[in-house]
């Protein structure tokens, strides 16, 4: 996204993740055939066209031509238009996946199937580091570093855990950036609660609050409508990039279905459907949940 649509997001507030990756998915529909100019009011919607794309910001925040059926996200927008739309759509839940590639970092493209809200990268555990530096992990029993591409029973705990640590931090209002100072542990986060707070809590009382409001956002979804088929990343992902660092690698898909399916014994949810087990729900003090 260029300067001049970022400073457009932020005076019609809009997400720049999302803005600009709906962007994307109009240009690819563009360049495929599925809309034209007729639709884009004579634009062309190319890639690289830097105009277009800072147009494009403008119509989507006015609701202007095919920026009203862009304003709603890709997904809603690809079913509308119906054809291969949705080959384009590339989202969790109806949420645009940020830069973060897990072609990459494997751990992230499970957290981005199974977050509640879609492809978030902050609630995520983003591999390089477990990879370079255990250190804060120790805590919870990870003790040595995990190859970036592994995505096997630790890696799957390294990011419940660091799920469960930011949905905590999101909970009582902590900033997530201090887990990026250099002399951040999740002993040092303890420690600074019970000193805001005079509340005499632990980590284990602190990962279990996340794991709780985790639980919680997982019961609010399934009230909902959504299931397991839900957790899941784009098609796009099984495929190598066509060019670059990415183009001899990819998501394996049966792979990232065990990882989820990991994922979910760990939480203490159904193993097939992620439905959490109304033992989970009465041991994290929520069973009227059920």
């Amino acid at each position: 996204m260029c300067h001049s649509q970022r400073a457009l997001c932020n005076r019609y507030s809009l997400d720049t993740i999302e803005t600009g990756a709906t962007i994307a998915f109009a240009m690819e529909c563009f360049e495929n055939g599925i809309i034209g100019k007729d639709d884009t009011g004579n634009l062309d919607l190319r890639f690289g066209n830097g105009d277009a794309m800072v147009r494009m910001v403008d119509m989507i925040a006015k609701r202007e031509g095919i920026g009203d059926l862009l304003a709603e996200g890709t997904k809603l927008a690809a079913q509308k238009l119906g054809g291969n739309a949705m080959k384009y759509s590339i989202q969790v839940k109806g949420q645009e996946l940020p830069m973060h590639e897990p072609r990459l970092k494997r751990a992230l493209g499970v957290g981005y199937a199974v977050s509640p809200t879609g492809a978030d990268h902050c609630h995520n555990l983003h591999d390089p580091s477990i990879t370079t530096n255990p250190e804060p992990y120790r805590p919870f029993g990870l003790l040595e570093p995990l190859p970036l591409e592994d995505m096997g029973p630790k890696k799957v705990q390294a990011l419940i855990y660091r799920q469960s640590l930011i949905a905590m931090m999101n909970s009582i209002g902590f900033c997530m950036f201090y887990l990026f100072q250099s002399k951040c542990t999740p002993n040092s986060l303890t420690d600074i609660v019970r000193a805001v707070t005079g509340w005499d809590t632990s980590l284990a009382e602190l990962a279990n609050m996340g794991k709780r409001a985790l639980t919680m956002a997982r019961m609010y979804n399934i009230r909902e409508g959504f299931t397991a088929e839900d957790d899941w990343l784009p098609p796009r992902f099984f495929e190598p990039t066509t060019s670059g660092a990415l183009s001899n690698t990819a998501v394996d898909p049966d792979r990232l279905r065990n990882a989820i399916h990991v994922y979910y014994e760990t939480m203490g949810w159904d193993r097939e459907t992620g439905i959490p087990r109304r033992t989970t729900l009465e041991q994290l003090d929520i069973g009227w949940i059920a």
